[in-house]
């Protein structure tokens, strides 16, 4: 099989985003474009993955590699076209001998089929262009056809009337051997409307030295490029239109699809209820038949089967939730794992803790677990009642079916069994609360009658 390569050019600034964040790194689905880019390419199995940055490198660089350790990114000092974009990238390939597709940071939803599509048209052909029918083809390069054959692509700037009449577009997108792309770019001239050095000219040239060419089409929302703020409004709600779609069908039930928000990687397992108005950062996996209520907030977190979380709860990353466990209303939880059929039903925070199976928080109860400089553990075991209102100053631990009294502050562990209180002493003064709103009105009448 033929080795491939993912070339992705993320070099351009964004002029229309109006934004000091390079164009790229603008996010959809909580993952930056350049992301969802990569993501597509990476179905290709690709064995070297370049990045062509420009604008912001640096910042570009590191979602790279944050995203896949093995991306290298090199510089593209001025913009002086697509072709000489994906000149830079030759040192990066220097000795690869297989395939090299070319994909776009700022063009996110090339679905894998397409490029598998584009990846058999090669066993056919030497250079592979991807293209849609435009509903508007507007400024988009033209592809000459003749049956099967691509003979050339045409920009739009330089487009005839009669080519500017075609509704077959260019992508951008293109795929052919490492050593003829490299060959033909050197060939590429900026003899042009814009002074550039187009990369779509190499299909021209590549024609010229007698090599085959052709396109493969896709979808016109496959190419959407991102180039203003309300084209990403336009892709983010394209992407949830899909996930919604493909949730529902994989067996997730939501009962308002579209207030339902997903990230580019949730996971939902089937029979999982979604209620309204439910949103889901990055990182999170909920197992089969949970059941997520209304106004949740769910990020970095797993939910195993048969959770239940909300109405309105918040999962913050490091949240690991057993099986049976339910996070009720007004509760947060954040890096801390509540184990099988443990509860935490209302008004509470739980962070950096361990709660032990069929454990009971009862409402207002929080985990102190930040000094301002350190944070800290609380350990609570199997079947403990935790007393409404209960401040657990950590680090501290609270034994197996232990207890804590309502509006209790424990600062101490807390043995295996026993009841922990930790209250101030109530002290009740007669007729003390009568004479001081007394004074207080009089105070207040006063103070009245002098601003008059």
């Amino acid at each position: 099989m033929t080795e491939k390569a993912l070339v992705i050019l993320a070099a351009g600034k964004g002029t229309r985003m109006n934004s000091d964040l390079p164009k790229v790194l603008h996010p959809v689905a909580g993952a930056p474009l350049l992301v969802h880019a990569m993501k597509s390419g990476a179905m290709l199995e690709p064995a070297r993955t370049v990045i062509v940055t420009g604008h912001g490198a640096a910042a570009v660089a590191q979602a790279a590699s944050d995203w896949d350790e093995e991306a290298v990114s090199v510089l593209q000092e001025e913009q002086l076209g697509t072709a000489h974009a994906v000149a830079q990238a030759r040192p990066a390939l220097e000795g690869f001998e297989g395939d090299v597709f070319v994909l776009y940071g700022d063009t996110p939803f090339i679905r894998p089929e397409t490029l598998e599509a584009m990846a058999e048209a090669r066993l056919r052909h030497d250079v592979v262009v991807l293209g849609f029918e435009a509903a508007d083809p507007g400024r988009y390069g033209r592809l000459l056809m003749q049956g099967e054959v691509l003979e050339k692509i045409v920009e739009f700037k330089d487009a005839s009337e009669e080519e500017r009449a075609i509704t077959l577009c260019n992508s951008g997108v293109i795929a052919t051997d490492a050593r003829v792309l490299f060959d033909l770019i050197d060939a590429v001239g900026c003899e042009n409307a814009a002074g550039e050095y187009y990369l779509t000219d190499v299909v021209g040239l590549a024609r010229d030295r007698g090599l085959s060419a052709t396109a493969v089409a896709c979808p016109e929302e496959e190419t959407m490029g991102i180039n203003s703020r309300a084209e990403l409004a336009q892709a983010e709600a394209a992407f949830q239109t899909r996930a919604r779609a493909q949730a529902m069908e994989d067996g997730v039930t939501l009962t308002a699809p579209e207030t339902v928000f997903f990230a580019h990687d949730t996971v939902v397992g089937r029979d999982t209820v979604i209620e309204p108005n439910v949103v889901f950062g990055p990182d999170v996996t909920v197992e089969s038949e949970a059941h997520i209520r209304a106004f949740s907030h769910l990020e970095g977190c797993h939910v195993s089967r048969g959770g239940v979380i909300g109405p309105y709860a918040r999962l913050r990353p490091g949240a690991e939730l057993a099986e049976d466990v339910k996070v009720g209303n007004f509760v947060e939880i954040k890096a801390a794992r509540i184990d099988r059929g443990a509860k935490v039903n209302h008004l509470s925070y739980i962070g950096d803790a361990e709660i032990g199976e069929e454990t009971n928080v009862g409402a207002g109860t929080i985990t102190c677990n930040y000094d301002g400089v350190f944070k800290h553990q609380t350990r609570i075991g199997a079947r403990a009642f935790i007393g409404s209102n209960t401040m657990l100053v950590a680090p501290v631990s609270v034994g197996d079916d232990a207890m804590t009294g309502s509006g209790s502050v424990i600062t101490q562990d807390v043995e295996p069994g026993a009841l922990a209180l930790g209250r101030a002493k109530q002290v009740n003064k007669p007729g003390f609360a009568r004479k001081l709103f007394e004074m207080l009105k009089a105070r207040k009448a006063k103070a009245a009658k002098e601003a008059q």
